[in-house]
Order: C-alpha cells, then sequence, then structure tokens
C-alpha cells in the first residue's frame, strides 16, 4: 500500500479508536434526556434508520450483514466517554473531515446524503442518545 494511501485510511478509523483527546467530547444537549440502552441497540441494528451496521460491526444481530468498513464497535464504551461518542455520532467530521461516516444531527451545506433524508437530519437528537447509551455499555 503506497504510504498516502495508508495515511488516508488511517486517518478515517484512529479518531473513531483513539482514547481521549483534548476536544474530542459533546455534552448532552440542554433539555435532552439521557438515552436508553435498549432502545440504542434496536437503533444501531435498524439498518434502514441509523445505517450503524453497514458500516460497523460488533455484539450486533446478524453478524453477517455487517459492515467492515469502519472499526468494530465491541467495548468502545470502555476506549470512549459518552461525550467521545456523543461528538463522534454527531457530528465525527469535527474530529476528521475526510470521515466516510454521516453527519447524524446537522446537514451542513454541500453533504451527500440521500434524498430521504435531504433538508433534515438522520437522526433527532433523542435518538443520538438512545445510541450513545447503548455504545456507552459496551464495555467488553
Amino acid at each position: 500500500m503506497n504510504a498516502p494511501l495508508l495515511a488516508a485510511v488511517i486517518g478515517l478509523i484512529a479518531p473513531t479508536c483513539a482514547l481521549a483527546q483534548a476536544g474530542d467530547t459533546l455534552a448532552r444537549p440542554p433539555g435532552i434526556e439521557a438515552g436508553d440502552a435498549t432502545e440504542g441497540a434496536r437503533l444501531v441494528a435498524d439498518r434502514q434508520k441509523s445505517l450503524c451496521v453497514l458500516c460497523h460491526s460488533g455484539p450486533f444481530p446478524n453478524p453477517h450483514l455487517q459492515g467492515d468498513l469502519a472499526p468494530d464497535l465491541s467495548g468502545v464504551g470502555a476506549r470512549l466517554s459518552e461525550d467521545q461518542i456523543r461528538l463522534r455520532v454527531t457530528d465525527m467530521r469535527r474530529l476528521n473531515p475526510d470521515s466516510l461516516m454521516p453527519t447524524y444531527a446537522a446537514l451542513k451545506a454541500g453533504e451527500r446524503v440521500g434524498a430521504a433524508w435531504r433538508g433534515r437530519p438522520i437522526l433527532v437528537e433523542q435518538e443520538i442518545e438512545h445510541i450513545v447509551a447503548y455504545l456507552a455499555s459496551l464495555k467488553e
């Protein structure tokens, strides 16, 4: 693999796998309740709503349908805090502008998304909190 391509691949996955870094957190928005891990598990496994399992693998149903383009999320709750997970789910591109992960909460001008999601967020804030609660519970 050539050096520029290797650097690009590492740049895509390293921020997701990395432990704490300065400025890599996002607090829960005011007025939004803590998430429910059971609902988060349902959302993560939903291939049409959250899209998580299209790219990520982990301790989710139907392992044969899970993706391998992004890091395995097994044990992510042991590696990252809720605030770090929230930032990655909300807008991974704040950490890595070249990330393939979509911006789930707020679309930016010119962002390429499917027609069903144009003009609205992919997930509402409470759904993000459910996913955060679930992923934070994955300690092994």
